[in-house]
């Protein structure tokens, strides 16, 4: 590339550095005693025709000043950097070159400490020191001279043990330059006038003879080392080459004629001398650098070029010749021979960049960036100025290209704004596909996203968007799909993200693919199919009966198993002809819900699918999951309007072995209700199916439905067996007879008195009461009143007078119904009353007789008349024993009979155990009058309950208690 395309700038300030103001010691650059000049260590280095040694400081003032020669010019210096240690070789033709090494830290009276001295020896052939280079250790150094010869110093110069020099060189051309380049061999690279060679000095290779890089050469300060890369830069008349380990690198041309050649951070300085006038020079004498003196008014041209970015960051042209060139605290420093001493100083990276901001140079900004090492939200910055400016220039394509560069450190809207012209959609795209991809969209941006690729209809983009696996607010996502109407997209979403509600839901609420929502749930797992499987239940029964039916059965029983894509082994052959690498979204989808879109051409190729049987098979062959089986009642609500369905339910529900009680009644009394609503719907036969059904439910001793339930039911539906089949479990026989009369079935009611009357009386006086509670049904009865009537008669159910009150509340019954009835109960009280009164007469008589006895005994004498013993027959002889009640003993006799057993000598031993009688009766009447309890269970199972009344007051339980 050359050098006439490259960009110029000015990047560097440039500042005349003024002399001291010390008129003791003038400015030095000003004499022209200066034969060398170096720099190193925060100092500078100046070596003059007279031997001797000045160093300068910062504000180049004079530091030190002594005499290293007594003789000859210094020509070379290098100052170790970093060190206190000096190299200076100065030449007199009369001797051979003299080096020395100094210690700049170590005084003496001369000013310096000298370490060594050496004798650089050439042959014995006096030719000048053409160039000088040395490793920062000091341990070899190479002098090339102006015959050609080349020779290596190796040794310890420093503590001055002795060193060894050979000539490693020699050629017919002049040497115009030495450098080192150290690596796992030391290499050692040459210039002469005509050419470039390499020369391993230490390590593999070492003894070979030097090996040829380029067939031309250089002149004396044209080659050197660029510190950044360890190559070799040579400069010619031509370009500017670079050289390497294996040859020669890039080059740049560069025409003109090159006196000196620098390397400063990343730029490579230039000198080129005066333009001459005339021709008749020798080439050979110009290269070696002969003709200063000729061109010593004439104007030199100094350049400092970026080889890497390709821009010239500084050029001038100088009045006068340039003598020499030194890097010092961070400036290049530029001498010429008329003692100018001009600093330069490179502006700041800041200040590069508004210049180039300035022409537009947005591209070489970036680089320049990018090579100064500036962090990304600096770069960013530069990237999105050059986007703004080829946006402005209306090219938007590029321009995107830079913003989407700059995407991390870019607000997205201000680009964004930018790209809303529907002309310029497909840029606006390709900018929130990046955000997305570089995880900086928002939920606004993907709805963006989505919208563009709606408004183009580009279904295939919007595949590959959601495929892509790009970071993305799924949410939004989904619902932008579905507004859309990419609901199959929307599925694939949602079931990537594991979101099986949304799947579900998009399914059925958008797509309408009733069966295939039901087989994504029924490939769910137990805990996340039941939630969607109650969401949608009505829904899904609604158009999926039989299929939901089955999974509610399966889940209820703990037989639940998610469905499982079973694949064939035979892999589908590749379809001809195929348009787009790209395969559909829908072969993201199961196969349970993937669109059928397969055409005959096609079908061919597709994998064989099983069978439902094998299916089926397939799915027993593992035990069911183990999950918490709800109860049974949590889905009735699902299955309002679906009778048929939820019979079926509640069948299989039942058939388990284990059942819980409480469940089994839910199931039972849901199950008998559905039962009477079928039947309430059906005729005839079919009714009768479906209420014989519903009997066998609670049929049995013990039911497992409650009875107030049954009985409910069995009245909304008019299922007269089961309230009665109910109540008769129940011993509802009073209600059974009642639901009889409340229906005004005269027939029911006379089967139910005949069935339950002899265990349940009083039906009898409700019989009654509903036989003669309407003419229609008094003729229906018949002839079952008189029987009703001859009942109560006989088993005194009712008394006279609540049979005629019963009969008197309505004008159905006449006399001549209950004459008989009437004539025999008024026969039968007469004899009653009859007898009641011969039997008080008797207990009055008996009563007075026995006050009269008493009251006999107590104020009248007793004559007793017996002759004989009561005990043991004989005769009576005295002593005898008289009892008032006409009995005499032996005295003998009772004591034989013992006192004891009669209750002692004051009681007849005869009438003893009929007064014990007589006295435990009264004990336990005493005690039971105290237990009213027994005389209200008397009085409640008592037909004649005055009798009973009458009879507890003669045991003395309505008696007044006395004190004792």
């Amino acid at each position: 590339m050359a050098l006439t395309s490259w960009k110029i700038f000015n990047f560097f300030d440039v500042n005349q550095v003024s002399p001291p103001d010390d008129p003791d010691n003038p400015s030095l650059f000003d004499s022209n005693d200066v034969s060398c000049v170096c720099s190193g260590s925060e100092s500078v280095f100046l070596g003059s025709n007279d031997g001797s040694v000045s160093i300068l400081s910062s504000t180049f003032k004079l530091i030190r000043k002594f005499h290293a020669y007594q003789t000859g010019s210094i020509t070379h210096m290098k100052q170790i950097n970093g060190t206190a240690l000096l190299v200076t070789i100065a030449e007199d033709l009369s001797n051979e070159p003299m080096l020395k090494v100094w210690a700049l830290d170590k005084l003496d009276k001369k000013g310096a400490g000298l370490l060594s001295t050496l004798g650089i020896q050439n042959g014995k052939k006096q030719f000048p020191i053409s160039a000088f280079a040395a490793l920062e250790d000091l341990s070899q150094l190479a002098i090339g001279f102006a015959n050609g010869s080349v020779t290596v110093v190796r040794g310890d110069l420093i503590h001055d043990r002795g060193a060894k020099q050979r000539t490693v060189f020699e050629s017919e051309e002049p040497i115009t330059g030495v450098e080192f380049r150290q690596g796992p061999t030391t290499t050692l690279y040459l210039s002469t006038t005509g050419r470039i060679l390499t020369l391993t000095i230490s390590g593999k290779g070492q003894g070979q003879p030097a090996r040829p890089l380029a067939d031309a050469g250089c002149g004396v300060g044209c080659m050197t080392v660029d510190e950044n890369s360890d190559e070799i830069l040579v400069v010619r008349n031509d370009a500017i080459y670079y050289y390497g380990a294996n040859g020669r690198g890039p080059s740049y041309a560069y025409e003109g004629p090159k006196q000196l050649v620098k390397t400063f951070n990343q730029y490579v300085a230039v000198v080129s001398p005066p333009q001459a006038p005339s021709t008749s020079r020798s080439n050979t004498l110009r290269t070696f650098g002969g003709g200063q003196v000729d061109d010593i008014f004439n104007p030199s041209t100094f350049a400092l070029l970026d080889t890497d970015l390709k821009y010239v960051a500084h050029t001038e042209t100088l009045t006068s010749q340039i003598r020499a060139l030194f890097i010092e605290w961070g400036d290049l420093f530029l001498l010429t021979l008329d003692g100018k001493l001009f600093r330069y100083h490179e502006k700041s990276i800041h200040q590069k960049l508004d210049a180039l901001y300035q022409r537009n140079l947005y591209v070489l900004a970036i680089n320049l960036a990018q090579k100064a090492n500036l962090d990304f939200a600096q770069r960013n910055m530069i990237l999105r100025k050059y986007g703004d400016y080829l946006y402005q220039k209306g090219d938007y394509d590029t321009a995107m290209q830079q913003y989407l560069k700059a995407i991390d450190n870019t607000e997205p809207s201000q680009v964004i704004r930018k790209f809303l012209d529907t002309q310029r959609i497909h840029n606006l795209i390709e900018y929130l596909e990046e955000l997305h991809e570089h995880d900086r969209a928002t939920v606004d941006h993907t709805t963006l996203l989505l919208n563009c690729y709606a408004k183009l209809k580009d279904t295939e983009k919007l595949e590959t968007f959601i495929k892509s696996g790009s970071n993305f607010d799924f949410d939004t996502a989904i619902t932008m799909c579905r507004q859309g109407g990419y609901h199959d997209q929307a599925v694939f979403l949602a079931k990537k993200h594991g979101e099986h509600d949304l799947v579900v839901d998009i399914l059925i609420e958008d797509s309408k693919k009733y069966d295939d929502a039901l087989d994504y749930i029924w490939r769910l797992e137990p805990d996340l199919a039941y939630p969607n499987l109650m969401k949608y239940a009505r829904v899904l029964l609604e158009h999926c009966a039989e299929g939901t039916t089955r999974l509610f059965i399966d889940y209820y029983t703990a037989e639940y198993r998610p469905k499982k894509d079973i694949v064939s082994q035979a892999a589908p052959a590749v379809q001809s002809g195929m348009t787009s690498a790209l395969p559909s979204l829908t072969s993201f989808i199961p196969l349970a819900y993937r669109p059928n879109t397969a055409s005959p051409a096609t079908t061919g190729n597709q994998p064989a699918s099983m069978s439902s049987a094998e299916a089926a098979e397939a799915e027993t062959i593992e035990p069911p999951p183990q999950y918490d089986v709800p109860k049974p009642r949590t889905a009735f609500s699902a299955f309002v309007d679906h009778p048929e369905q939820f019979i079926t339910f509640l069948e299989s529900c039942l058939k388990q072995d284990h059942v819980e009680e409480a469940d089994k009644v839910d199931l039972c009394t849901a199950l008998f209700e559905m039962y009477l609503e079928t039947a309430s719907h059906k005729k005839d036969d079919e009714k009768r199916e479906w209420e014989t059904k519903a009997k066998k439910l609670i049929e049995g001793q013990q039911i497992p439905i409650d009875a107030s339930n049954v009985l409910l039911l069995s009245h909304l539906s008019d299922f007269r067996d089961g309230a009665i089949l109910v109540r008769e479990q129940q011993g509802l026989r009073f209600d059974i007879f009642r639901s009889y009369t409340s229906a005004n079935d005269t027939a029911g009611a006379i089967k139910a008195l005949r069935k339950y009357g002899p265990e349940e009386p009083q039906l009898y006086p409700a019989a009654l009461a509903y036989f003669t509670s309407s003419p229609r049904i008094l003729e229906e009865a018949g002839d079952e009143l008189d029987a009703v009537l001859k009942k109560i008669d006989d088993d005194g159910l009712m008394a006279p007078l609540q049979v005629i009150q019963t009969l008197s509340t309505n004008s159905v019954a006449t006399m001549g119904m209950v004459k008989k009835y009437l004539s025999d109960t008024i026969d039968r009280e007469r004899r009653e009353i009859s007898n009641n009164r011969r039997l008080i007469e008797s207990y009055r008589s008996e009563s007075e007789r026995k006050r009269k006895e008493l009251d006999d005994l107590g104020s009248k004498p007793v004559v007793f008349q017996a002759r004989r013993c009561a005990s043991c027959g004989g005769s009576l002889d005295l002593p005898t024993v008289h009892y008032l009640c006409k009995h005499s003993f032996h005295q003998r006799c009772l004591n034989q009979v013992g006192a004891n057993e009669a209750g002692g000598q004051g009681e007849c031993p005869v009438c003893g155990k009929q007064n014990a009688t007589i006295r435990a009766i009264r004990h336990a009447q005493e005690e039971s009058a105290e237990r009213h309890d027994m005389f209200q269970d008397a009085l409640q199972r008592s037909r004649d309950k005055f009798g009973t009344v009458a009879e507890f007051f003669g045991r003395g339980v309505m008696g007044v208690g006395v004190g004792e």
